[in-house]
Parts: structure tokens; C-alpha cells; sequence
């Protein structure tokens, strides 16, 4: 029975949302991060921080855990095009979470993998798990997460380790004022500034935060009866960049203006997610479609920057980047 999750990457996205979820759920959590939350004082509180890319034997820990649902990693692929020891980073993360399960006896592992692994894709194809190929690999971000997917597998052989790798997609919404796309987007078009698309026909599939937070309760709930399995979790359905940017100036009423460039190297420019293997085992269905959720997150945005701290980390992030 799972009761102690150990959840890494806690002060994230996804963690926080999932963090969150789960203590409501009643399980016992302990976060870990390396860096504190901005978004939630009771997590904060418990947030254990931690460098995953040093070795783990002296982590103390409140409870043993039943379960480690590893979501932390340097996960902005272009960074890692740039800086490709990044890369390496991510590897050390999952070797040393593995080592962890292996040494303590921690029967179960969660991996939170990415659809970049799949590479390429023809525009309409859907992406089914079993379609992943080495040769397909357009970057180091994407070949970090297909070593760590190999890892865990042979970990799962060697050691017993039981796991469920969940390959997620664009997941966007509250608890996130970095670079990604959607609220660079906000922060571009709040201030008039241009909205630019790298490649005019790029589509991706993006997932609201709620609905990644339901697929990754339901792997927890019925850990027992998909060990092993891998899963898409996405929206199912591809929007266009240019689409995206265009609906983000409309619901602002922003006058930006937007530019079309080429994709940047490393990037993919179409995915489309098949979650009909996470339906049919996790009961996993999507309720958020862009339209609808792209509203709910701009107003939450448009809340958490009146935080000057929010303020001025989205502001650090883009200006490292040169893009301010």
C-alpha cells in the first residue's frame, strides 16, 4: 500500500500541483527540491532541499517511502542545445533517485519522461508509446530522457525496482511565470512587446496542469495494476504556435505584434499525443482544451505577478536568455 511519497522537483509546475493534490488525497508527502516554493507556504515548510545530482547516501528523509515520483530536471530543451552538460545533469538525477530506491528499498518509482523522446513527427500522426527509436533523438534533452527511461528499465530487471515512466507534453498553467512558451507569451503581450513563433507550422500538444495532475493520482492509485507500462499524458490534440500566440493576444486585447522565424535547432516542430493507452488503463481523459484553459491561466498570471518576487523572477529567467 502506498501511504510516503517522496515527490522530486516539489517547487515546480507540476510538483507543486501535485504535491498539493496529494496531501488533500491524504497521502504523507515529502518534497524535495533544490530550490524553495514561491507558490505554497505548507509545502515550503516541508520542502526538503536537496542537489539530486550529488550522491543521495546522507539524505535524511521523515518517513520511508513507499513511492519516489521523480519529476525534477532541467527540462527547457533549447537550454540544453546550448549548454548540452545539462544533459548530464539530468542523468545524475535519475542514476542517483535510482541508487536511493536501490539502497533504502524502495519498491516503486514514478519517472515523469517527456515527448521529445519520440523525435520528429508527420503532421496528423498521433504518437503511440511503443513508437520511440534512438535514431529519431533531435537533442541532448531528449537523449537525457530516453537514457533515463533505459536506466529505470534496467533497474526495474536488475533490482526489482517497479515503475511507470509517463511521457508528458506542454503541460501549462498556475505556478509557472518562467520561459516556456505560454507565459513568456503572457509577458510579451501584456506589455505590447512581439510574440515570436518559432516555425509557422509548429504544433504541439499541450496539457493543462489539472488534467496531468488527474493522470499522475490515477498512476499512484492503481500503481499495482500498470507497473511496468509507460503512458502519454497529453491533450491528445495539436495546436499551432501561431494559433496559440494569436489566441493569447486575443483574450489580453494585446496589440503585439507577431513574427515568424524558423524552428530553433533541436526543437521538433509536430507532436500529438495517442492517450488512448492511459485511458483505457489509468481512466485517464482530459477536460481542458486550450481554449478553455489558456483563459484560466492568464488570469491566474495576471494575479501572481502582482507579487514583485514573481515579478522579478520571470523577469531574471528572460533577461539570462537574452530575451529582454
Amino acid at each position: 500500500m502506498i501511504k510516503n511519497i517522496l515527490v522530486t522537483g516539489s517547487s515546480g509546475t507540476v510538483g507543486t500541483a501535485l504535491t498539493q493534490r496529494l496531501i488533500e488525497l491524504g497521502y504523507y508527502v515529502m518534497p524535495l527540491d533544490i530550490r524553495h516554493s514561491y507558490w505554497d507556504k505548507r509545502i515550503d515548510r516541508r520542502t526538503i532541499l536537496c542537489d539530486l545530482r550529488k550522491p543521495l547516501k546522507n539524505l535524511r528523509l521523515r518517513r520511508h517511502p513507499d513511492l519516489v515520483i521523480h519529476l525534477a530536471a532541467n527540462a527547457r530543451v533549447h537550454d540544453l542545445v546550448v549548454k548540452p552538460n545539462l544533459a548530464l545533469d539530468n542523468h545524475l538525477m535519475v542514476h542517483n533517485i535510482l541508487e536511493l530506491a536501490r539502497t533504502r528499498q524502495i519498491p516503486r518509482l514514478i519517472y515523469s519522461s517527456s515527448r521529445e523522446v519520440y523525435g520528429e513527427s508527420r503532421p496528423g500522426a498521433r504518437r503511440r508509446e511503443s513508437s520511440t527509436d534512438v535514431t529519431r533523438i533531435k537533442a541532448p534533452y531528449t537523449a537525457s530522457k530516453f537514457a533515463a527511461e533505459a536506466l529505470i528499465h534496467a533497474y526495474q530487471e536488475c533490482y526489482g525496482i517497479k515503475s511507470i515512466i509517463t511521457r508528458l507534453s506542454n503541460v501549462y498553467g498556475r505556478y509557472d511565470v518562467s520561459e516556456r512558451v505560454i507565459p513568456v507569451y503572457f509577458y510579451y503581450a501584456l506589455r505590447g512587446m512581439e510574440l515570436r513563433v518559432f516555425g509557422r507550422e509548429k504544433k504541439l500538444d499541450f496539457t493543462y496542469i489539472d488534467d496531468c495532475v488527474d493522470g499522475l493520482v490515477a498512476m499512484v492509485r492503481r500503481f499495482e495494476r500498470v507497473a511496468g507500462m509507460t503512458f502519454n499524458l497529453s491533450s491528445g490534440k495539436g495546436e499551432r504556435l501561431l494559433d496559440l500566440a494569436r489566441m493569447t493576444k486575443t483574450y489580453l486585447d494585446s496589440d503585439s505584434a507577431i513574427s515568424l522565424t524558423e524552428k530553433r535547432v533541436g526543437e521538433i516542430s509536430s507532436f500529438v499525443g495517442d492517450i488512448s493507452l492511459a485511458g483505457k488503463h489509468l481512466g485517464y481523459k482530459p477536460k481542458v482544451t486550450l481554449e478553455k484553459g489558456l483563459p484560466l491561466n492568464a488570469d491566474w498570471y495576471i494575479e501572481a505577478m502582482k507579487d514583485r518576487r514573481v515579478y522579478a523572477s520571470q523577469r531574471r529567467n528572460l533577461k539570462a536568455r537574452g530575451w529582454l
